[in-house]
């Protein structure tokens, strides 16, 4: 559905796949990459008045050749490093070597993360001793820092991230939840935790006045963060606006609860005006009432929360290979597809002789491990001999 920039940020999103991506549009990924580049740039801009006139800090050179760190790497990427007066080479790399990182780990972070011997050893001390918290071990935690090196030494709002990683555990999130937050969404740290706090008491407010439970709010609740934290990110009133939206639109409060609990976090990356285009959109192609387009959104939120050019593509591809609008609107989950996706899986099916034109769409979609089932029942029903109860019974002499 709705999911930085460095070499190891590109596998932290695992954990917000709570679906295949086959089925679901996923996490908006570029709000991480967005963020690891603000970052960078944050940071680098500190240091870079009037560099131009600098030389390169030969100390600092010495240092990082004795640690075997690529130099010429650094001037590639982050010049800017070692043009400044003071750094911390060795006293950084010595804690990092205490904390269990051999001398290979120790030159791979300063590599990629060079702007680390910037820091202070009591910054970097500081924030060891705060990731500690929800880290097992320092073994744990040198291996998170080899993965996100930037997340790690981003230092700012110190007290501002303890605040938030102890509210945090107060609402019930896992550490290893945590950590998976410090290294893949590390601004919603930043944020005063006030400023968290409002945001989660505004969703448990709104989740309870639509007639859900305690126990399934804190449940909500935790899985909502753990697909998206960067919900954190949006105002109170954006979460309000869209709530109201659905129900200007005749969605009872029961059915507003059905969305939340199935979309998550990914409803509050939306807006009442791209929402209202997507559903003008499927109550034209589809021909139905306000009704029938209400129940269409309640089976198929990918109606709701799909831009109008991704459902025209996808209900195109679909055509094309000869599925009628009929068909897709009585399963129009299939829409949540795309179109490489939906290729693949009539190409499969057609070669076990499965008409899909003909056909239910039940088949088509779902997520891979949902098709993959049906795809096997399909196959050894086609493979299973057929028994003729009257055929004489052979019996060996």
């Amino acid at each position: 559905m709705l999911r930085g920039v460095t070499h190891g940020a590109k596998g932290t999103f695992t954990f917000l796949l709570v679906r295949s991506r086959h089925s679901n549009p996923g996490l908006d990924f570029s709000s991480v990459q967005t963020e690891a580049a603000n970052r960078s740039f944050l940071i680098r801009s500190t240091y870079m008045t009037d560099t131009k006139s600098r030389e390169e800090n030969k100390k600092t050179i010495e240092r990082f050749h004795r640690l075997s760190v690529d130099i010429k790497k650094i001037r590639r990427l982050k010049e800017w490093v070692l043009l400044q007066d003071v750094a911390y080479v060795q006293e950084i790399a010595g804690i990092l070597q205490e904390m269990g990182a051999d001398e290979a780990a120790v030159a791979n972070i300063l590599e990629r993360c060079p702007e680390a011997v910037l820091r202070t050893p009591a910054e970097i001390n500081s924030q060891r001793a705060l990731w500690q918290l929800v880290c097992q071990n320092e073994k744990q935690l040198i291996k998170l820092i080899e993965q996100f090196p930037e997340s790690f030494f981003t230092t700012e709002s110190h007290e501002n991230q303890k605040a938030n990683i102890l509210f945090f555990q107060e609402l019930g999130l896992k550490n290893n939840i945590i950590t998976r937050f410090l290294t893949s969404a590390p601004s919603i740290f930043y944020n005063p935790v006030e400023k968290n706090k409002d945001i989660i008491e505004t969703l448990q407010r709104n989740y309870l006045s639509l007639g859900g439970s305690d126990a399934n709010m804190k449940i909500w609740i935790l899985k909502l963060l753990s697909q998206n934290p960067f919900i954190l990110l949006n105002a109170s009133t954006a979460i309000r606006e869209n709530l109201e939206f659905l129900q200007k639109n005749d969605f009872t409060d029961h059915e507003v609860l059905q969305l939340l609990s199935k979309l998550k976090g990914f409803i509050f990356q939306l807006t009442a005006s791209t929402m209202q285009e997507s559903m003008l959109f499927s109550k034209r192609v589809f021909k139905c009432s306000d009704q029938e387009l209400k129940e269409l959104v309640l089976k198929c939120p990918a109606l709701l929360y799909y831009s109008v050019p991704v459902l025209e593509e996808r209900l195109e591809g679909l055509l094309k290979e000869g599925i009628s609008v009929a068909q897709i609107k009585e399963t129009p989950m299939v829409l949540e597809l795309t179109t490489q996706i939906v290729q693949y899986r009539i190409k499969k099916l057609s070669a076990l002789g499965y008409d899909i034109k003909s056909g239910t769409l039940e088949s088509l979609s779902g997520t891979k491990k949902d098709f993959e089932a049906s795809y096997g029942k399909i196959q050894s029903k086609k493979e299973r001999p057929i028994f003729n109860p009257v055929a004489p019974i052979r019996v060996e002499d």
